[in-house]
């Protein structure tokens, strides 16, 4: 009798369920290199070190760099592990790409955890483009657990980086029909500014920045945790922008 009670005990009290599954931590890191070699606030090889450095102690899911040179992707890439990356070189009014002072294209880097990554990479160049020698370029890796996308907007005009802002922001909205997406770079853009970064923000998203002009959008479906900058030690003139979400 008594072995037959401690069995409708044990019935009461186990779950009737299935477990809740854990949500998954996602870290975003945005860089900004400045590597270019062509500006002041290039400082050679420490810049690399330094992002290297960032990379394994920060341990992140996502990275999305900005002003990089195409021979920075494996390094980055090995910093982070089993990752898919993809490079899209900044053209000139011709559709050539430009160049960094050591000859390697110049432009920005998108970089996925394996664990989260899937379809194959897409980039291309904004339609609209201010007066300049550069014409922007954005670059995703989309589908996957998570579809992430960056792009280093207009410096000249803030008007054309609103409208490129927008253009991204769209292009990522429709990667949300098969699951949670990311849209992370320099975006020449502040809140409160004018024009306000804030305005290129669609609905199904929300955006956290580093009080400058870095930012990282998500989708609702992404929880946000935390955000915190970290110093790149002189080695460019932006700091790093670490945003942690969590993915159910």
């Amino acid at each position: 009798m008594l072995a037959v009670l401690s069995l409708a005990l044990l019935a009461c009290v186990s779950p009737t369920g299935p477990a809740a599954s854990a949500a998954t931590t996602v870290r975003v890191l945005q860089l900004n290199l400045c590597h270019s070699g062509a500006v002041s606030c290039f400082s050679g090889d420490a810049v690399m070190v330094k992002a290297v450095s960032v990379i394994v102690s920060t341990r992140p899911q996502v990275v999305t760099v900005n002003e990089a040179c195409s021979g920075d992707v494996a390094r980055l890439r090995t910093a982070m592990g089993q990752a898919r990356s993809v490079f899209v070189a900044a053209q000139r009014p011709d559709g050539t790409a430009v160049r960094c002072a050591n000859g390697q294209e110049y432009g920005n880097i998108v970089l996925v955890a394996e664990s989260l990554a899937g379809g194959a990479a897409v980039s291309g160049r904004f339609t609209a483009q201010d007066t300049g020698n550069e014409m922007r370029v954005w670059a995703c890796l989309p589908a996957g657990a998570l579809s992430a996308c960056t792009g280093h907007l207009s410096a000249r005009s803030g008007t054309t980086a609103l409208a490129q802002c927008r253009e991204l922001l769209a292009r990522a909205v429709g990667y949300t029909a098969n699951g949670p997406a990311v849209v992370s770079g320099d975006m020449n853009l502040r809140y409160g500014g004018s024009p306000n970064v804030q305005d290129c923000n669609p609905s199904g998203f929300y955006r956290k920045g580093d009080g400058s002009v870095q930012h990282v959008f998500a989708s609702k479906d992404l929880a946000f945790v935390s955000g915190r900058t970290i110093s790149m030690s002189g080695t460019t003139d932006h700091p790093a922008w670490l945003v942690t979400v969590t993915m159910a």
